[in-house]
């Protein structure tokens, strides 16, 4: 049995020729994280920002303002009817001491406090000079989520726009009474630059982001991170271990494909082996020879969501230093129709020796997966697998804009995650795993086909994945199809949404051990 350790002596070579290849596109930009700090008083000037639960709070919050100033807030508000929730900005001026003074509405949780960043960051994207947000009388909990949500909602997604605003760099003042707030400040940070990789990599072009430059991108963001240990396996180390799936998936494009493992170990880290999370990264989907309509094909540079949520969650971690043990990995290949491409009817072998039956090659995050997944549970010994992809239209079809679909066999698995979920507002629906999709998936010629016959696509989708994992390994599968992009709101610009970054970086943080035992739960 191989071990990761192993496996990265073994690729040190290969990782230092990643990073020095040059790359003949457009380079990449990584997205500015726009910087926050804290005082006990906010200074005259720029934009201030009142945090409001009710109009009683303006007269305790808005002590920067005259009498006078925040009488004509407050009879602005009442006249414009404004709702105090979390989504809800009003921005007022006409103020000697400020330039603008913009109300965001306040909910009672953690949660609400970051949507009211987000919702301001949002608004105040493009905003020069200097931003002070008061939130005095709040605790230390409000206040971090609050500024997390602030530098989340100030995400730009138009990188190549020539035209566009500088981007803002001048930081975020914070006017807290809360004692310990920097230090609980910290987590969010994290959180802040490990959504930005995510989304920067999701939203990149493919002529940008490949396999080979997802690796360079991953590294430069993990560069001088304590307890982090990066394995990047090429075609080479992938067909003598015989990874024949991803080898596949990769074989009609010129770009190679690449298995990366980014493992994060942070000092206080429980035993029991690290929590395995698996990302899709399919940088661009033609759909092989089962070629896609053209229409709409250009968002299928963003069909590598799944890996490049999971190694911003680790990177979350990483950043903040939680005691996890954790590692991320990327299942990175470009899915291109050429002469060297698979065909439907074509049988692969995947890293455990199981054969796969091919009928679409559109059917291909599935396949690179499992041959992550086969690897990480034959290699890792790990406490539980989460695996991430933006695998089927159908779950969009079953759950929209709202869920991403959930899919396990570990009751105690599903329901951390479910509850992750919905501590961080990135929430889940628990589809079935009918015992039935082993015969929708049966082949006469392999072990398994990689598409079923009609009907449940999403489950017979998770099913497959989960065909390649022992029975007793805890696992879960997360398609995040209908959720991974969107069109721009209150609180994100059009592209990427980075979802899954915030749900796995609590997951990872909370974990309760599961048992590795048959899952039997699911259908």
């Amino acid at each position: 049995m191989t071990s990761l350790r192993t496996l990265a002596l073994a690729c040190a070579p290969l990782a230092l020729a990643l990073v020095i290849a040059p790359v003949a596109e457009a380079q990449g930009r990584p997205t500015p994280v726009r910087p926050v700090t804290f005082a006990a008083s906010a200074q005259p000037g720029g934009t201030l920002v009142l945090p409001l639960r009710s109009a009683a709070d303006l007269d305790s919050r808005g002590g920067s303002l005259d009498a006078a100033s925040r009488a004509m807030i407050a009879r602005a508000l009442q006249q414009g009817g404004f709702g105090y929730g979390p989504r809800d900005v009003q921005t007022l001026r006409g103020f000697e001491t400020f330039d603008r003074v913009v109300i965001v509405g306040l909910g009672d949780d953690a949660l609400s406090a970051q949507t009211a960043g987000r919702a301001v960051g949002r608004a105040l994207a493009t905003v020069e000079g200097q931003v002070t947000l008061v939130a005095t009388g709040l605790d230390d909990a409000a206040v971090a989520e609050m500024a997390a949500g602030f530098g989340m909602g100030s995400y730009r997604s138009d990188l190549y726009n020539t035209t566009r605003a500088a981007t803002v760099t001048t930081p975020l003042t914070v006017v807290s009474d809360a004692g310990g707030v920097e230090a609980a400040y910290r987590r969010g940070a994290a959180l802040v630059e490990g959504l930005a990789l995510s989304r920067d990599l999701a939203n990149e072009p493919a002529n940008v982001i490949y396999p080979e430059t997802f690796v360079q991108r991953t590294r430069a963001a993990f560069d001088g991170i304590r307890g982090v240990e990066i394995t990047v396996l090429d075609e080479r180390e992938m067909e003598r271990l015989g990874m024949g799936a991803i080898l596949g998936v990769g074989r009609g494009s010129e770009r190679p494909p690449r298995m990366m493992a980014v493992r994060y170990r942070g000092a206080g880290a429980p035993d029991g082996g690290p929590i395995v999370l698996a990302g899709k990264g399919i940088t661009f989907d033609t759909g092989g020879i089962s070629i896609k309509p053209s229409a709409g094909m250009g968002a299928m540079k963003m069909d590598m969501s799944g890996a490049a949520s999971v190694v911003g969650a680790v990177l979350a971690l990483a950043r903040s230093g939680a005691p996890v043990d954790v590692v991320a990995i990327a299942a990175l290949a470009e899915n291109m129709p050429d002469g060297e491409a698979i065909r439907p009817a074509d049988v692969l072998t995947a890293y455990n020796g199981r054969t796969i039956e091919i009928i679409s090659t559109d059917a291909e995050g599935r396949l690179v997966l499992a041959d992550a997944v086969a690897w990480a549970d034959d290699t890792l010994n790990p406490a539980a697998i989460v695996d991430v992809a933006t695998l089927t239209g159908a779950v969009g079809t079953a759950l929209g804009d709202d869920y991403a679909g959930l899919f396990s066999r570990h009751e105690a698995l599903a329901d951390q995650l479910d509850a992750a979920g919905r501590a961080t507002g990135e929430r889940l629906w628990r589809l079935p795993l009918s015992p039935t999709y082993a015969r929708d998936t049966s082949s006469t010629i392999a072990d398994i086909k990689n598409t079923g016959d009609g009907g449940a696509g999403a489950g017979t989708g998770a099913h497959f994945i989960g065909f390649f994992i022992r029975p007793e390994t805890p696992w879960a599968h997360l398609d995040i199809a209908g959720v991974n992009n969107g069109g721009a709101d209150a609180l994100n610009p059009g592209g990427a949404t980075g979802f899954g970054v915030r749900l796995l970086e609590a997951f990872v943080r909370d974990w309760r051990p599961v048992p590795r035992e048959p899952g039997t739960a699911g259908d």
